[in-house]
């Protein structure tokens, strides 16, 4: 049963590109790729104007050179990207009750109760034009009952639109969309759909449930849901998003920092995997040492959104140097990753090659199919301390 909440959906414009355009203003109105500028990258985001070309995110950059040979590429700038992204999410915590920060570029706002004193479309459209006089960058936004509804009336007011789907609308709304346009349909199940006959949102909200559910299982259970337009899922404040940790008491207190950089190593790639697995981001790391004396003290560093193990290994050993300066002896250790989003990996606005992460993803599969602690750095094995 639908719910008659209000719900905004902020998605920042071609965001990384938008970025681009506020250092260099001659870009506007050109095709512009950002990502990997060699044959072997790939495209982590494109201008309107690219995408006219058919060219899209995840797109081979030879491809995309293909079918838009003037297209402009640009490696990018990652750590750039990032900040900007924390400063939208800052603009937003000052002015909204509930914020949930969903991805590096987009945002879901829960405004239930608020149009009794201020009309939350007003709000919206207000709160966009603030953002972008702050930051000089575009948004869009969709306004409606819950969470799916409102990104996908986002999607189909963008660029630089807005988009109000109230609650008697939600099904007039959809009806006509493709499925593509339901958030979290992979192609596979595009795919299957398709040879069902079934290509439009209005033809798969005629499907009974169960007959879903057989074709597809739960997956088919909450597309038949999204197709009537129902999502319950609550709009979470980010300053809750969690964080992922570990630590690590040694047997015998310790100055061998060889070592434990070693430990550190292996605490990182752990939990980068963990991170992968769900598909999540960190823009924070943090170390923490023990003395012998039980003093702890800890030093955190704000990065550029990421799940790179060899970036994260890097930070990591920095800020261990930095807090480690008395030589005691040490008891614990330990890693945090916070301030984590949705999100995949842009192997190609970082430093590291394609063959370094293509190591990564052979080394997830493994963990995936035999254990965590199927595989390992050499550099982390047989580490005692």
């Amino acid at each position: 049963m639908l719910k008659d909440k209000q719900i905004i959906h902020i998605d920042q414009d071609a965001f990384f590109v938008s970025v681009e355009l506020l250092k260099n203003s001659s870009l506007a109105g050109k095709p512009v790729i950002i990502g990997g500028t060699s044959d072997r990258g790939v495209v982590a985001s494109c201008s309107y104007e690219a995408r006219k070309f058919g060219i899209h995110s995840a797109m081979p950059s030879r491809m995309a050179r293909q079918l838009c040979p003037h297209a402009i590429f640009i490696r990018g700038n990652m750590e750039e990207y990032s900040k900007y992204s924390h400063i939208v999410t800052d603009i937003l915590q000052e002015k909204v009750p509930v914020l949930e920060k969903a991805s590096i570029d987009e945002h879901y706002i829960d405004m239930t109760g608020m149009d009794r004193f201020y009309g939350c479309m007003k709000f919206a459209h207000e709160l966009r034009l603030h953002v972008m006089k702050e930051t000089g960058l575009p948004l869009s936004f969709g306004l409606s009952v819950n969470k799916t509804v409102s990104k996908i009336a986002t999607n189909e007011c963008k660029p630089n639109g807005e988009r109000q789907v109230p609650l008697d609308e939600v099904q007039p709304f959809l009806n006509p969309l493709s499925i593509k346009k339901i958030p979290g349909l992979g192609q596979a199940t595009y795919i299957k759909l398709s040879e069902m006959g079934v290509r439009f949102i209005y033809t798969l909200s005629q499907i009974p449930q169960e007959q879903l559910f057989k074709v597809l299982g739960n997956n088919g259970t909450s597309l038949w849901q999204k197709a009537h337009g129902i999502d319950n899922s609550p709009v979470l404040p980010y300053r809750e998003q969690k964080s992922i940790g570990t630590q690590s008491t040694f047997e015998t207190d310790s100055i061998d920092t060889h070592t434990i950089k070693q430990l550190i190593t292996s605490m990182v790639t752990d939990l980068c995997f963990q991170l992968r697995a769900q598909r999540k981001l960190t823009a924070c790391i943090t170390i923490t040492i023990r003395y012998s004396n039980f003093e702890t003290h800890t030093q955190q560093a704000k990065i550029p959104y990421t799940t790179l193990d060899s970036f994260l290994i890097s930070k990591a050993k920095e800020l261990f140097d930095k807090l480690y300066n008395r030589r005691m002896l040490l008891r614990l250790v330990g890693v945090k990753l916070s301030q984590l989003v949705s999100g995949h990996e842009q192997i190609s606005l970082y430093s590291a090659s394609e063959e370094q992460y293509k190591l990564y993803q052979a080394m997830d599969r493994i963990r995936n199919r035999f254990g965590e602690k199927a595989v390992k750095l050499a550099s982390t094995i047989n580490i005692k301390l």
